[in-house]
C-alpha cells in the first residue's frame, strides 16, 4: 500500500489522477456522498442546536470501507473532492469518519481542490494544500438541515389537505410557483388583434420590404389598426398617395461594435446547450462531468478536457488566456486579438467559491482534433465550451445599421432597415443563442440596395396583414434556468436537481419541450402559494440563499440562520394543519348542471389524479365519477367536455355471445369482455375505438396468456413460463432465472425445484413492492440453522446468544470516549452533531467486533 492516500468522488477521476501521481500515492473514489441524514423524523434537533444524525449511505459502505482500511496503513491522506460546498462536505464526512474509527491519530490530513483534471493542475494543487474550510462545511449542512426540515413537515400538510404521497421542497417550490404563475398567466391571456402594413418595393437593384411607421401624420403603432375594414381603407389611402413611388426622405448609416459573451458559467452552459444542442440540464452536466473527469486521447493518456463545471465565475486564468490568444492569432490572425485580453465582471459575491469560468484545459485540443477520442454528445458539448471561451478573448463585431425612410405623399411614411456585418470579430467563431428572436436582429443580415435622399423607389404593392398578440410562451429548460438566477433561486449545482425533482414528482410535464404544470402541481403550488406565502416568495429564497453564502465565506453563524427561520416556520405549520380546508386546497370547480340528473357537475383532485364527479356526497344516489383525459385539466375543462366523459363505460356489442366493452380503469383504457381485460394501446381512444379492434386487443391479449405456459408439474406451482423478457421459472411467490444453455421446455421437475432455490427472488407486484414469498424460505433456513448441531453436540445458535451480553458492556465504556474524541476534534461546523452520531456508531462498530469474536 503507498504511503499517501487521496479520496476523490468519482472512479473515473480516481484512475485519472492515480496515473499522473505515481506510485507513491493510491487513489480511491468516494462514490460521491458517504453520509447522509437518517431518513427518519428527528434526524435534524431543532432543540439541540440542530444537532444532526447521520449514517453512512448504504449503497457507499463498501467503499467507505475501503478506504479506511487504506487510511489504516497511509502516513498521509489528502482529501480531493470536488471544489464547491458538496465537495467540501464530503471531505468532512470522510474525515469525520476516519476520525470516528480511530484512524487520524498522528496523521497530517490535508484537502486539495482540483479545478482541472491535468497533470500541470493537478501538480500545482499538491503544492497549495488546506484545512476543511468550516465555513462552507456549515453552508451545506444549514441547506440540507433547512430542507430537511422543510421537507418533513410541509410533506405531512399536503398529504392531509392535498393529496397523499406529495412532498414539498424549500428551492424547487419557489421554481414551481414560477412554471404554475406563467401558466395562469396563459390561461388569463386575452389575444387582441392588429394589422401590420408593408410596401414591396421594385428597386432595379435588389427589391426589399419596408414597414410602415407613420399613418395620417401620427406615428403608426402596433394596435393603431385592429380591424379589417380599417386596415384596408388606410391600404387604399397609402396606394393613391404613393401613386406608384415612395421617396427617399432620409438616409440613416450607423456604426456600432457587437461585444462577445463572457465564458460559460455552469447556468449559461445549460442554457445554451439547451437552445443550440437541445441538452437538459442534467444531460448537460453528466456530459460535463465526464468532460471534466477525464478522456482517453491516445499516447497522451487520460486527460481532463474542461474546467470544473460547477461555478458562477467568468474568471480565467493568466495562463487559460495567454494560450487561448495564441490560438486566435494562430487560426484567426493578429487582428482577431484585441490589444489587451478581455475581462468581464462576475456577479458572485462568494470569491471562496468563484473558481474559473468552464473552459477547455487546453485550447490548443482543438474540437476538430478531439472529436476522434469523443462520443456525440461529448463533442457536441466540447465544441460549444471551446467556441464560447475562444470567441470571449475575440475583437468584437463590427455591424453597420442603415436605416431609410420612405414617404408615400405628404402625410404617410415606410421604413426599412438592415444591417450587415463590416468585420465579423468574434462571430467568426460562436454567437450566442436566444430564446426567442429579439425585434432589434430581426433585420440583421439583411441588405438593402444603395439609396439616397430624393430617390424615386418604384411601389411593386402595399399589402395590410393581421396579427393577433400571442400569450408569454411556457419556460423552457433554458428559460427557467435563466430566471431561476435572475432571481437568486438556488445556485449552479442544484439547477439540474431542482427541474429533475419536479419531473420525477409529476408536478410538471414537458410538452413540446416546455413545462406544464399537471392539476397536482397546481395544486401544491396553490396550497404552499396560499398558505405558507413567505416561503415560496422569491425574494424570501433569494434573500436565504445570500445568507447560506454569507455563511460560507465566514460572516454569519449557521446556528442563529436556523433558529431565524425555523421558529416561524414551525408556528405556521401547526397552525395550517387544523385551519385549511381539503376541498380549497386542491382547487375543486363545479363546471354547470348535468342536463339529465339535474346534479352539479365538478372537477376535483383525487388519490389517482384529476376527476369529474356528477351530484354531491350528500346526496341520496352516491356520486358518479369519470377519470380526467390525459392532456385535459381541471383548470380548464367545460362542462360539455366533462360531461362526455360519462359515455364511459361504452359498450361496443356482442362477440362469442359475450358483451364487449371499454372503459377507463385506475391503470388506463381498456377493452372488456367477460372475465378478459385488455388495455388500450397508445392509438387508441376509448371514445371512439370500435368493436373490431377491442375484439383484436382481447384476442391478442388470450393468445399471449394461452402461449405464456411452456411447462407444469403435477401437483405442483411451479411452472416454466414465457415472460416479457424471455423464458423463467415461478411458483407464484418466487421467480426463478433458466441457464441460456438449457431448452426451458426439457427442464426436469428437480431441475426447476433447484434452479427456483438458487435463483430465485420474490414476485414483484403491481407497484414493485415485493411480496412476502421469500420469507418461508428464509424462514426454513432459519429453523435448519437452529437444528443443525456442531461438532460437540451444541447448537450454534446457544454460542452466539452467550456473547452478546459482552457486547452492550463493552460498547458503553467506548460510546463516552469516541464521542468525546470526536467532538474534541470536529471543526466548528460539526459540534452539535458529534456525540449522537459517534454513539451510535461506536455501540454498532462494538457489538459488530464482539459478536464475531
Amino acid at each position: 500500500m503507498a504511503k499517501n492516500l487521496l479520496i476523490v468522488e468519482s472512479p473515473a477521476k480516481a484512475k485519472t489522477i492515480n496515473k499522473y501521481l505515481g506510485k507513491d500515492f493510491t487513489v480511491l473514489a468516494s462514490y460521491g456522498h458517504v453520509r447522509d441524514l437518517v431518513p427518519k423524523e428527528g434526524a435534524v434537533d431543532p432543540d439541540n442546536h440542530f444537532a444532526m444524525e447521520y449514517a453512512v449511505i448504504e449503497k457507499n459502505e463498501k467503499h467507505v470501507d475501503a478506504i479506511a482500511k487504506a487510511a489504516r496503513s497511509a502516513d498521509n491522506l489528502f482529501l480531493a473532492t470536488d471544489p464547491d460546498r458538496e465537495g467540501e462536505a464530503i471531505s468532512w464526512h470522510i474525515a469525520e469518519i476516519l476520525r470516528e474509527r480511530g484512524l487520524l491519530e498522528d496523521k497530517p490530513l490535508r484537502r486539495v481542490v482540483f479545478t482541472e483534471i491535468t497533470p500541470r493542475a493537478i501538480k500545482e494543487a499538491m503544492n497549495q494544500t488546506r484545512d476543511i474550510a468550516a465555513p462552507l462545511v456549515d453552508a451545506q449542512q444549514a441547506r440540507r438541515a433547512l430542507d430537511y426540515l422543510v421537507g418533513f413537515n410541509l410533506s405531512p400538510v399536503l398529504w392531509r389537505k392535498v393529496q397523499r404521497g406529495l412532498s414539498a421542497g424549500r428551492v424547487q417550490s419557489p421554481a414551481l410557483r414560477m412554471i404554475v404563475e406563467r401558466e395562469e398567466e396563459i390561461e388569463a391571456f386575452v389575444a387582441r388583434e392588429y394589422w401590420t402594413v408593408e410596401a414591396e418595393c421594385a428597386h432595379p437593384q435588389q427589391a426589399f420590404t419596408a414597414r410602415l411607421n407613420k399613418l395620417d401624420g401620427k406615428k403608426f403603432e402596433q394596435f393603431t389598426i385592429t380591424d379589417g375594414e380599417t386596415a384596408e381603407a388606410a391600404r387604399k389611402r397609402l396606394v393613391a398617395a404613393a401613386n406608384g413611388f415612395l421617396h427617399v426622405t432620409d438616409v440613416t448609416s450607423k456604426e456600432r461594435k457587437r461585444r462577445p459573451a463572457p465564458p460559460f458559467t455552469t447556468s449559461t452552459l445549460q442554457q445554451e446547450a439547451s437552445r443550440k444542442l437541445g441538452f437538459t440540464t442534467s444531460r448537460t452536466m453528466r456530459v460535463a462531468q465526464k468532460l471534466y473527469e477525464g478522456v482517453a486521447l491516445g499516447d497522451e493518456g487520460t486527460v481532463g478536457l474542461i474546467s470544473y463545471m460547477r461555478t458562477d465565475s467568468v474568471n480565467l486564468s493568466q495562463d487559460a488566456v495567454a494560450e487561448i490568444r495564441d490560438v486566435i492569432a494562430r487560426d484567426y490572425g493578429t487582428k482577431a486579438l484585441p490589444d489587451k485580453p478581455n475581462a468581464y465582471q462576475t456577479k458572485s459575491k462568494n470569491a471562496q467559491e468563484a473558481h474559473e469560468a468552464i473552459r477547455p484545459t487546453a485550447a490548443l485540443r482543438t474540437p476538430a482534433q478531439m472529436a476522434r477520442y469523443l462520443d456525440d454528445d461529448a463533442r457536441r458539448l466540447y465544441e460549444l465550451i471551446w467556441k464560447r471561451a475562444v470567441a470571449c478573448q475575440m475583437v468584437p463585431a463590427t455591424l453597420n445599421t442603415v436605416s431609410i425612410d420612405l414617404a408615400a405623399g405628404a402625410d404617410h411614411s415606410f421604413r426599412a432597415s438592415g444591417t450587415t456585418v463590416i468585420d465579423p470579430g468574434f462571430l467568426a467563431v460562436y454567437e450566442e443563442g436566444k430564446d426567442a428572436k429579439a425585434a432589434e436582429d430581426e433585420d440583421e443580415g439583411r441588405k438593402l440596395p444603395p439609396m439616397k435622399t430624393g430617390d424615386r423607389i418604384p411601389l411593386d404593392r402595399i399589402h395590410a396583414d393581421q396579427h393577433f398578440t400571442e400569450p408569454p410562451p411556457r419556460y423552457s429548460e433554458a428559460s427557467l434556468v435563466k430566471a431561476l438566477e435572475e432571481y437568486g433561486i438556488g445556485r449552479p449545482s442544484t439547477y439540474a436537481s431542482i427541474i429533475q425533482t419536479l419531473l420525477f414528482r409529476k408536478y410538471v410535464e414537458l410538452d413540446s419541450r416546455r413545462f406544464r404544470p399537471t392539476d397536482v402541481g397546481r395544486a401544491v403550488s396553490k396550497f404552499l402559494s396560499g398558505h405558507f406565502t413567505q416561503y415560496v416568495d422569491y425574494d424570501f429564497t433569494a434573500k436565504l440563499e445570500d445568507e447560506l453564502d454569507a455563511v460560507s465565506r465566514g460572516e454569519e453563524e449557521w446556528v442563529p440562520l436556523m433558529e431565524r427561520f425555523w421558529a416561524p416556520f414551525k408556528q405556521l405549520v401547526e397552525e395550517k394543519k387544523e385551519s385549511v380546508d381539503r376541498s380549497e386546497a386542491t382547487g375543486a370547480r363545479e363546471l354547470g348542471t348535468d342536463p339529465k340528473s339535474g346534479k352539479p357537475v365538478s372537477v376535483r383532485l383525487g388519490r389517482y389524479g384529476p376527476y369529474a364527479q356528477i351530484g354531491t356526497a350528500e346526496d341520496e344516489e352516491k356520486p358518479t365519477f369519470a377519470s380526467l383525459r390525459p392532456g385535459q385539466s381541471m383548470h380548464t375543462i367545460a362542462l360539455d367536455e366533462a360531461l362526455e366523459l360519462f359515455k364511459l363505460p361504452r359498450k361496443l356489442g356482442q362477440h362469442n355471445g359475450e358483451e364487449v366493452s371499454v372503459g377507463i380503469g385506475r391503470f388506463g383504457p381498456f377493452a372488456k369482455l367477460g372475465s378478459t381485460y385488455a388495455s388500450l394501446k397508445k392509438e387508441d381512444d376509448p371514445y371512439t375505438i370500435d368493436l373490431a379492434r377491442a375484439v383484436f386487443l382481447i384476442e391478442e391479449k388470450e393468445e399471449i396468456a394461452r402461449n405464456r405456459i411452456i411447462k407444469q408439474f403435477d401437483g405442483s406451482d411451479i411452472q416454466v413460463l414465457n415472460g416479457r423478457f424471455g423464458p423463467y421459472i415461478s411458483d407464484g411467490k418466487l421467480n426463478g432465472r433458466i441457464p441460456k444453455d438449457r431448452e426451458p421446455a426439457s427442464l426436469t421437475f428437480e431441475e426447476v425445484t433447484k434452479l427456483l432455490e438458487e435463483t430465485g427472488k420474490p414476485v414483484r407486484g403491481r407497484f414493485g413492492k415485493k411480496t412476502a414469498a421469500k420469507k418461508e424460505p428464509a424462514a426454513k433456513k432459519s429453523a435448519a440453522k437452529k437444528t443443525a448441531k456442531s461438532a460437540d453436540g451444541e447448537a450454534p445458535a446457544k454460542k452466539a446468544a452467550a456473547k452478546k451480553a459482552p457486547a452492550k458492556k463493552a460498547a458503553k465504556k467506548v460510546v463516552k470516549k469516541a464521542a468525546a474524541k470526536t467532538v474534541a476534534a470536529k471543526p466548528a461546523a460539526s459540534k452539535a452533531t458529534a456525540t449522537k452520531t459517534a454513539a451510535k456508531k461506536a455501540v454498532k462498530k462494538v457489538a459488530k467486533k464482539t459478536t464475531a469474536k
